[in-house]
């Protein structure tokens, strides 16, 4: 898969993840992917300052994004 591929199922990942961000106030951008492994995003809004953030992060967002792209790592928040 090219960098490009990864990069598109990120992104139809985080499509899949934001309505229920949104619903709660919140949301989520793609910020970068390192070595087609590592995956930055930044969540927004009431996501920031939700106390269950680290457990959407990792149950929600990255369990969603190693669907589409298997070879992903890790998902980490990049905080403002």
């Amino acid at each position: 898969m090219t960098s490009e591929e990864i990069r598109n199922n990120v992104e139809k990942a985080l499509n899949e993840i934001r309505p229920f961000l949104q619903s709660d106030g919140g949301d989520i951008s793609l910020i970068g992917i390192e070595d087609d492994k590592l995956v930055k995003v930044q969540l927004e809004g009431a996501c920031i300052s939700c106390s269950v953030n680290q457990m959407t992060l990792k149950s929600g967002v990255e369990m969603t994004i190693k669907k589409y792209a298997p070879q992903i790592e890790r998902v980490i928040n990049i905080e403002a």
